[in-house]
This record gives C-alpha cells, structure tokens and sequence, in this order.
C-alpha cells in the first residue's frame, strides 16, 4: 500500500526565504536575487556598449574612404573587430534575455508560495467575504502576469534604459547639435506615452477583475453541476456565461486597441526623425561642419534605438498590467487573519477538560450564542441537538479556534485556547464537519489526510470503525481508488464515514463529530456506533445530532434554542423532562413505530 501523501517533486529553483508579511513590497521578492540583478546590468551594459561600438567603426571605414586613406590592412583590422565585437555582443544578449526570464520565474515561484501559504492561514470569516473564483485568477492568472511584466521589463526596459542614456552620450560626443535634436524629438513622445498608460492602467484593472467574473462564475457553476443539471438551468446559465464571456472579449478589445495607438505613433515619430536627421545632416555635410560617417551613425544610431524604444511601449503597458495585478495579490498579502498565536502562546495539555465560560458569539451584529456556560471533563462525551440555526456547529467550531468568542472563553485545562499554541491545539482535534470535504485524490490519501505519517494499519483501522472498510472492499481499486472533487464518486453516507475514519485515524485527544450520521440508514448507525464508542471513551468527545439513537450514547446532552442552552442532562433525565429533547424523541419513536408498520 502506498503511501496516502505522495512527496512533492523537488522544484526547479533554489527556495528562498519567504517575505516577511508585515512588509508586503515587490522589491523584497529581489533582494536574494542580486547577483542576477547585477548580472543583467553587466551584460546589458556589455551588449549596448558593443551596439553602439560597430556603428562607429562604419563611421571610421566611409570616413577613411572617403578620404582616400583606407588601406586593405586597415580594413581587414576594422572587420575584424567588427566581427569580434558583434560575437561578444550575441553572447552577452543571449545572457540578458536568459538571467531575467529565470528570475521571474525564480520569484514567480516564491511569490505563488507565499499567497499559498497565506490563504491557508486566513480564518473562516475571510473566505467568507471573498470569492473562490477571485482567489483562483490572482494566484493563477495575476502571479503569471506579474512575471511577465518582470522577466519583460528587466530585459527590455534595462536595455532600453541603456540605449537612451549610452546612445545620448555618444551621439552627444560625435555631434551635440544633432543629439539635442534627437532628444528634443523623443521628450513629447514620453509625454505621450504616460498619457496613454495611465488610460491603460484603469482599463486593465477594469479587465482583470472581469476575468476574476467569468473564473468565480465558472467555479460556481462546476462545482455546483448537480443543482444546475436538476433545475435544468444549463440554458440560463450558459447565456449568462455568453454575457459575461462578451464582456471580457469587449474590454480585452478596448485594452488591445489603446495599446495598438502606441505603436503606430512611435512609428511615425521614428520616420520623423530619420527626416529631421537626413535635412539637417545633409545640410552640415554640404556645410562640411558634419562627414558621411558620422551622418551614417546617427542613422544606424537611430535604427539601432527604434526598436528598444518600440519595445518600450509594450513593457511599459505590461507593467501597467503587472502593476495592477500585484496591487491584486497585495490585497490579498496585508490581510492579517483575525485569528492566530498569541505572544503569550503556550503549549497544549493533552487530554484536559474543556470548559466554556459565559461565551458569547456574535457575527454581523447578531448574537448567534449567549452566555453558553458548560464543562465537558477529560474522557465524557457531550451530546448536542436542537432545532436548525440554534448555534450548535458554531459551539464546536470554537473549540477548535475556527472562530473567536466575542465574550467569553473556552478552556482547555484551565487555560484559555487563545493562549495556546494555534498548530498544537488543531493537531489534538479530530474534526468531522457537518459537510464532509473530501479532495480529488485516491480514498487512502483522503482517510489519512490529518496524519503525518500515514501507514495502511491506521486507515484500514480508521476505515473498519467507520463501518467503511466492507463498502471499500467492493471498490475496483479499494484503497487506491480516485475521489472526484470533493467525493462525487462517493454517496452521501460513504462520504459523512470517510470523515468520520478521517477524525479519528489522528487519534485525537479531543473528538468533534458534527451531525455525521445524518445520511446513514438506522442499521448503519447501530453499526457504527457499536464500534466508535470505544473510541469515544478514551478521549473527550463533543457529538452534534438529530437523532436520539446517536445522543443517547453521550454520558450528558445538551439543547441549544436561540444561541442558549435551555436543558442538560443524561438521555434517561431529559426524556422524562418537559421541551425540545422530549418532543424530539416522541416524534422519532413515532416515525420509526410508522417506519416498522410500513
């Protein structure tokens, strides 16, 4: 049998220490990237500097030319360093593309991590605020465009940023009335430039959270694929889908056509140039204050810039997209989880009682449990029922800090749990949530997904006091046989068992099963009770239900109504008292008397 979690393959890059949340800044993701930082500069520097360098020794060939002093010697020497010059400037470029690609990936990997790991540290009220769609394109879609416009905008915009400053000054050497007019020539069309981007900017933000639209509207509609097929709505939801679909091509098109404007202006500016170059160097050369050759450089010069200053467009608009796409994922960064480990967290007590102290929960202004006053000690098991929405899952969600208490407090051995260690007190729970989620992988990794090490002794353990191990034996593949997303492969009950094997397989000092038998017929939960009371014994156990035939196990049940416990005691005390416990178990003796009649 293998093992339920697979190691994950070791990536390509070097793992870098991730960034300090309380710093959220782009620039920090580079800081351990130096070297290739300083690497891209060099080699930038290297390849311009030898750009720029062959255009002179033409100037030096059609002036020697032209002057009748160009020996074959001479020529020869000058092909050669230009040849040699035009070698070491292929090797350089081929570095400058190379260093910064690996980088944006190098960060894209870092950064991707750390949304990741932040996520999974957001408590429950986050996730309820934001959509899942959403999450999925800025960890998937705005990382990749983050990357883009940094592996892009090193290579590009470095070089560009070298043209322009080592073209100025050489052309500055060779001519200055000739660079002020180059100049001159490309300060309106920055002017220009910064117009249009910051149009582009807004457009962008406006595309980037439609395709967050179409992704949290897709998610909805797969993951909720039953309900869709049972209405029949898969009409209305595809045109709704063709709505939003239109939508996003209407301003992918509006983006697309501002950033086109760009290129054909700087394509009339560039031949303006040439024009404004041609007139006034002719003119100088007629004049002869200016030589063939260095008339002849400027135009290479100038060829030479167009298109790093073409490209300047393209990255600047790539930017602007990055640029909105790491305000996206900031967002997501600055968030702090309302819950997490104090300073004065301790470690925790293993197989202490619990006790919940004039708790009070309230959520958007509304108290959902008041002053709930209850002790669970070392060992008992505590029943829960009442009516739907009264607060039960939210009492045990509390226990294991899903949720804070707004007051109040819940205590493990005396100790308040927002003084304990958060991965300590979560890693002696054992949850089994009234909704099982279940992952798309084999049955053995979903069983043994809490434990560290997963063996097949402890799963198939799990699995047999589940009353699972027999539904199992009947699978293709058993053990290894492949869940769809969130156990579609599975019925209702196989999935509440599968949770429930999940629960305990950690051997937990403390036991939370949340309303688990719901879907299981009568047989099935005489079944497994018979086995799982065992293991109820030997740890502290808080058990949610409907049904009297699971409650009657717990050694003291509770009812809440309205957020308040309003009766406790044993199964024998509380059929005999007046209310919700009484009437509950009249009404299920009733159904199951109708049930046998049938």
């Amino acid at each position: 049998m293998q093992n339920a979690d697979k190691p994950i393959p070791s990536n390509p890059f070097e793992r870098k220490n991730s960034i300090a949340k309380s710093t959220v800044s782009l620039k920090a993701y580079f800081k351990p990237y130096k070297r290739d930082i300083i690497g891209t500069a060099l080699c930038g520097f290297l390849t311009v500097g030898c750009n720029l360098a062959m255009p002179v020794i033409i100037r030096w060939i059609i002036d020697r030319l032209e002057a009748g002093t160009l020996t074959r010697e001479l020529l020869i020497q000058y092909l050669l360093g230009f040849i040699v010059i035009g070698v070491v400037s292929t090797v350089f470029s081929r570095y400058l593309r190379k260093i910064p690609q690996k980088l944006s990936h190098k960060v894209e990997y870092t950064l991707r991590n750390d949304v990741f790991e932040h996520l999974t540290r957001m408590d429950q009220a986050y996730f309820r605020s934001e959509r899942t769609g959403d999450l999925m394109t800025r960890l998937s879609s705005d990382i990749n465009i983050i990357r883009d416009s940094i592996g892009q905008g090193f290579l590009q915009g470095s070089r560009t940023i070298l043209v322009i400053i080592m073209a100025s000054i050489v052309m500055a050497l060779a001519d200055l009335q000739l660079a002020l007019i180059m100049i001159a020539l490309f300060t309106p069309m920055v002017i220009v430039f910064f117009l249009i981007l910051r149009v582009m900017r807004r457009y962008q933000q406006e595309l980037q959270e439609h395709v967050s639209d179409v992704s949290n509207y897709s998610q909805e509609t797969f993951s909720g694929i039953r309900c869709v097929k049972g209405f029949a709505l898969e009409k209305r939801r595809n045109s709704a889908f063709e709505k939003l679909n239109a939508g996003l091509i209407a301003k992918t098109m509006r983006m697309q056509s501002t950033r086109q404007i760009l290129f054909p202006f700087m394509s009339f500016w560039f031949g303006l140039g040439n024009i404004l170059i041609l007139v006034i160097g002719g003119r100088k050369m007629i004049a002869g204050e200016l030589t063939l050759g260095t008339l002849t450089q400027f135009t290479q010069y100038l060829l030479y810039m167009q298109w790093p200053l073409l490209a300047l467009s393209w990255v600047l608009s790539m930017l602007q997209r990055g640029k909105v796409s790491w305000d996206r994922v900031k967002a997501i960064m600055e968030r702090e989880p309302g819950i997490q480990d104090s300073a004065r967290a301790q470690p925790c007590r293993p197989g202490a009682s619990i006790t919940f102290e004039h708790l009070n929960l309230d959520i958007a202004g509304r108290r959902f449990l008041d002053d709930i006053n209850l002790e669970i000690p070392r060992g008992q098991t505590l029943g829960i029922t009442g009516p739907t929405g009264s607060g039960k899952t939210l009492l045990t969600s509390l226990v294991a800090r899903l949720s804070d208490p707004t007051g109040g407090a819940v205590k493990i051995g005396g100790t308040d749990i927002r003084d304990l260690s958060l991965a300590q007190l979560r890693g002696m729970i054992g949850y089994a949530a009234q909704e099982p989620v279940l992952f798309s992988r084999t049955l053995e990794h979903n069983i043994g997904f809490g434990l560290d090490e997963p063996d097949f002794t402890t799963i198939g353990w799990a699995a047999d006091i589940a009353h699972l191990h027999k539904d199992v034996e009947g699978f293709p593949e058993q053990y290894q046989t492949m869940l769809g997303e969130r156990g579609v492969t599975l019925s209702g009950g196989q999935r509440q068992r599968t949770s429930i094997s999940r629960a305990i397989a950690r051997k937990p000092d403390i036991l939370i099963l949340d309303d688990v038998l719901s879907a299981v017929d009568t047989q099935t939960e005489a079944a497994i009770m018979s086995k799982l009371q065992p293991v109820m014994n030997e740890r502290t156990t808080l058990f949610v239900s409907h049904r009297i035939s699971t409650l009657r196990y717990a050694d003291t049940i509770i009812v809440i109504e309205d957020g308040k416990i309003t009766q406790r005691g044993t199964h024998d005390e509380l059929i005999t008292q007046p209310g919700y416990y009484s009437e509950l178990n009249t009404l299920q003796q009733l159904e199951q008397k109708l049930e046998e009649d049938a």
